[in-house]
């Protein structure tokens, strides 16, 4: 829009009251630090006028809220940039995401890159002029009157005005977002304005704020793609043009952002998957449906084979239960109708509905019910690789980290209430050894408690005794705990173990759950020493949550180059020569007798392109032979990182490969 039609309505800052800035809340100075304010506890403009009794907080711009001023105010430079350069672009909306933001359009053509870089260079004018924004405050009226030529907001402006607030469902259009919902104009409605030196309106929009004084304090941004999205996340809706961007406090920041997203382009574990030959998605398969090839199957089986041989060290008994089973079940476990929507729809057989399930717990269930449990059993661990489908939207599918059909690690332990605080203790040390074990040291806990909506189920005193449980194990293990709200599954309170990857980015791995409510649901009972029957406590957890994900955080954790007892390949044997190709297959023969994965190349390729085969591979070592190492009964030992020691003798040589797989060092 490119003129307001009421350019001199008053705004909140045009009265005769003081406003923060006079207050010399933004007294940083030319750094422009302050970009909002807490006003009352409440984020606000720093235009918006005080009284001596208001309790007045600076927000700076690196802070998490400071952040989120930053990209909103970003992306709606971004939305006057784009209405400048096409004149029939249409608004959706613009809110900012992690590191950073997106705004949706209706515009016929898709945004080329030629075309995102002609919105940069009009976002760099724009930021340049200063515009102020301005936040008026309109009644729905009003607002439909300025925002006539623009059907989505007069949509938002209707839904407001009918169900009392308008909620965006946001995130989802292409799987880049972040899942959330976005309210717009709940309540009062206020358009912000940006206004020119000589105060007339350039552009403005319908939003609820805050946003930074002007745009020239907005230090550092870059417009970084676009994709296709459904409006409001519904592919029922009309299909509009994404634009995403970024904006941070400073240039260095944003050129470190820039690197890391170079770096995680170059760790892609799809991409890294194909060029590895690890796994593939097959489009005749379905979205999120994944197949693992032979070396990406090496990787599984030594998961399945570690964590199967950890659980039964740690108590666990191995079950087995179908892939499907009768609608009755999933009701019993509560799981409808609070999980019917991520879960396919039911198959119509012998007059009976059937699931693909979605979760293992209810079936372990039904083994601890099979027959009468003493407490001289207790605790019950029950493991299983488990199969589970989940129905996730084709836009939130993405590779191996969100995918419909998946392997859980699962266990299930059933304990007393006065055992529960060492069984959690029991299973966090298990989870911490295993996150180690795979080179994922730095991670931190969140705590997920109940909200205020209806879907969470038990009582009040149930869940502040199972969250005290949880709370009090994490907090004496040490490792930070994160609080967050509202966050649990519908059946109790959890622990999830957030660890960072190799360049910083940070993922949900294992979980650990406490459940009141299903014990009580399926009527599961043990006898008690004084002969009493008594519920058990059930304590979920998986530790790689699931392995599909895990094998996808891991790929890209080290890049595709896995530690040697990871590895699909770990050695591969290079003869200077054809000839000396039978004495490297007699000395991968005694690898394989010591148990090691190892390839000879005896293709008829020159020596330095065989070298750089296995590194492309990744492969951790490269046993080299020419003629004098034959004469010696030994080889060069070349590593992944191109050092190389010469003249190792063949039995030193299995020795560090063996003893580097045993550690499962990275080398």
């Amino acid at each position: 829009m490119s003129e307001s039609p009421s350019p001199s309505a008053p705004s909140d800052d045009q009265g005769s009251g003081t406003t923060a800035r006079e207050t010399g809340l933004d007294r940083f100075g030319d750094d422009r630090r302050v970009v909002a304010m807490r006003l009352d506890g409440e984020l606000a403009d720093l235009s918006r006028e005080i009284s001596p009794d208001d309790v007045v907080e600076p927000v700076l711009i690196d802070s998490p809220d400071g952040l989120a001023v930053l990209r909103h105010s970003t992306a709606h430079v971004a939305a006057q940039a784009v209405q400048s350069l096409h004149a029939d672009a249409k608004l959706g909306i613009g809110p900012p995401i992690t590191d950073g933001f997106y705004y949706d359009f209706d515009l016929a053509e898709p945004f080329t890159p030629e075309a995102l870089k002609e919105v940069e260079k009009a976002m760099q004018r724009i930021v340049k002029e200063r515009q102020r924004f301005r936040r008026r405050e309109v009644s729905d009226e009003q607002a439909a009157i300025e925002l006539a030529d623009e059907p989505y907001k007069l949509e938002l402006i209707a839904d407001k005005g009918s169900a009392g607030d308008a909620v965006v469902h946001v995130g989802d259009g292409d799987g880049s977002g972040d899942a959330s919902s976005v309210e717009v104009g709940a309540g009062q409605l206020t358009i912000y304005d940006n206004l020119k030196r000589d105060g007339s309106v350039a552009w403005f929009d319908l939003c609820r704020g805050p946003h930074v004084p002007h745009t020239g304090y907005i230090p550092a941004f870059s417009v970084t793609r676009s994709s296709a999205a459904y409006w409001r996340g519904d592919q029922a809706n009309a299909q509009l043009q994404r634009v995403y961007g970024t904006a941070w406090p400073s240039r260095d920041e944003l050129k470190a952002y820039e690197f890391r997203l170079a770096e995680a382009a170059r760790r892609d574990h799809r991409k890294l998957g194909a060029e590895l030959d690890l796994f593939s998605f097959p489009d005749e398969l379905g979205s999120g449906l994944p197949v693992f090839h032979p070396k990406g199957g090496v990787i599984k089986r030594e998961m399945e084979d570690y964590v199967r041989r950890r659980h039964i060290e740690e108590g666990f008994s191995y079950v087995g239960t179908p892939h499907i089973s009768k609608e009755g079940l999933f009701h019993t476990s509560g799981h409808l109708p609070y999980y019917k929507d991520t879960m396919f729809p039911p198959m119509e057989l012998e007059g009976s509905s059937y699931y693909l399930k979605a979760m293992n717990c209810p079936m372990h269930n039904l083994i601890f019910r099979g027959r009468g449990r003493s407490y001289r059993e207790l605790p019950l661990r029950f493991f299983e690789f488990g199969s589970v489908y989940r129905y996730e939207r084709s836009g939130v599918v993405h590779g191996l980290t969100r995918v419909r059909g998946l392997t859980q690690d699962d266990s299930h332990s059933y304990v007393t209430p006065e055992q529960a605080p060492g069984e959690v203790k029991h299973l966090l040390d298990f989870v911490l050894g295993l996150l180690r074990d795979f080179g994922l040291d730095d991670y931190y806990l969140e705590l997920s408690t109940r909200g205020d909506s209806d879907k969470f189920i038990g009582s009040e005193e149930e869940w502040a005794v199972a969250t005290k449980v949880l709370e009090d194990v994490a907090l004496a293990s040490g490792v930070r705990l994160v609080p967050d709200p509202g966050g649990a599954a519908f059946y109790g309170p959890k622990i999830s173990v957030q660890a960072r990857d190799a360049i910083g980015r940070t993922w949900q791995m294992s979980t650990i759950q406490y459940d009141f409510n299903q014990p009580a649901r399926f009527g599961l009972e043990y006898q008690a020493a004084d002969g009493t029957r008594q519920q058990p406590v059930m304590i979920h957890s998986a530790k790689f949550g699931s392995i599909e994900r895990f094998i996808g955080v891991l790929t890209e954790h080290y890049a595709g180059a896995f530690p040697p007892w990871l590895a699909p390949v770990q050695v591969v044997g290079i003869p200077v020569a054809g000839e000396y190709a039978p004495y490297l297959l007699e000395v991968a023969d005694r690898l394989r007798t010591a148990g090691l994965r190892v390839e000879v190349d005896d293709s008829d390729d020159r020596m330095q392109k065989k070298i750089r085969n296995a590194q492309k591979e990744k492969v951790p070592f490269m046993l080299i032979a020419g003629a004098d190492d034959v004469a010696a009964g030994a080889v060069s030992f070349r590593y992944r990182d191109g050092t190389q020691k010469n003249g190792v003798g063949v039995e030193e040589a299995v020795r560090e490969i063996t003893d580097a797989v045993a550690a499962r060092v990275q080398v």
